[in-house]
């Protein structure tokens, strides 16, 4: 489904990835993860934020791609990046170091208190889907300075209580974080394809703050697993300009033809 703004047409996944990518900044050193996260974060780099630092869980440090990775092992990361460190030296100096500004990370399923699933849906005994797993995302919910989240709006992502808690956010009541003496900040953004959430001052769950053009209050409801909450006042996200369509396409253009699928990279 297309939006039009302003004469700019663009998708929801469009509007998702621009907008988590305004987030970032030059000042920013990036921990990557693959999919929506990496486009958003490339996206970044190739138009408002040419000095971004991007660094991927295989050691990559200061990578920059000219096609979006498949995985953390696709050896664009590598030829593009500044350097090559081992793992051990990526998690204990870069990460546990805290070096990192932001953790970019997406998942099967957020709870209001932004604590991530990426590892079963339903029984973890007896899962109705087992998921690839926490990789290096554990750490990097806890290590990076702040975390910024991605993924698509629907109710089977957006959940009441997760089937099982692989990334820590704010914990099961929004205080676990600080009980936990993790003095890191934890989820401070949460980017959909229907709106921007934030977390609220007090109580650390996520509130609407802006909602993408085209969207309504009652989408947001309907795709939220929980009684969601809007900010006191709240803004229309900025539609995409044409520059960043452009960056954006061009870069899932050139990744589609490396990796010869016929669909969108920021798709992945």
């Amino acid at each position: 489904m297309s939006t039009t703004t302003n004469d700019v047409t663009y998708t929801a996944t469009e509007m998702m990835t621009v907008a988590a990518a305004r987030a970032l900044t030059n000042d920013d050193v990036c921990f990557v993860g693959i999919g929506l996260p990496s486009a958003a974060c490339n996206l970044a780099r190739l138009t408002h934020a040419p000095r971004l630092k991007l660094l991927y869980e295989s050691g990559t440090l200061e990578t920059k791609p000219q096609v979006l990775p498949l995985s953390i092992g696709d050896g664009e990361l590598c030829e593009t990046a500044l350097t090559t460190v081992s793992v051990p030296e990526m998690f204990q100096y870069w990460l546990q170091g805290e070096r990192i500004t932001i953790g970019f990370l997406g998942g099967a399923q957020v709870d209001r208190f932004g604590n991530l699933n990426s590892t079963v849906i339903g029984d973890y005994a007896a899962p109705k889907v087992r998921l690839p797993g926490s990789g290096g995302a554990t750490e990097i919910a806890t290590g990076c300075q702040r975390i910024y989240i991605v993924m698509r709006h629907n109710p089977r992502a957006f959940v009441e209580r997760l089937s099982f808690q692989t990334s820590l956010g704010h914990g099961p009541t929004g205080r676990e974080r600080r009980a936990l003496s993790v003095h890191t900040e934890g989820p401070a953004l949460l980017v959909t394809d229907l709106c921007v959430m934030k977390p609220d001052a007090e109580t650390n769950e996520f509130c609407v703050v802006s909602i993408h053009p085209g969207v309504t209050r009652e989408q947001v409801v309907a795709a939220t697993g929980w009684p969601v909450r809007f900010a006191a006042a709240v803004t229309v996200t900025p539609a995409p300009n044409t520059a960043e369509l452009e960056a954006l396409r061009d870069l899932n253009a050139r990744t589609a033809k490396a990796h010869g699928s016929s669909s969108g990279a920021a798709d992945l």
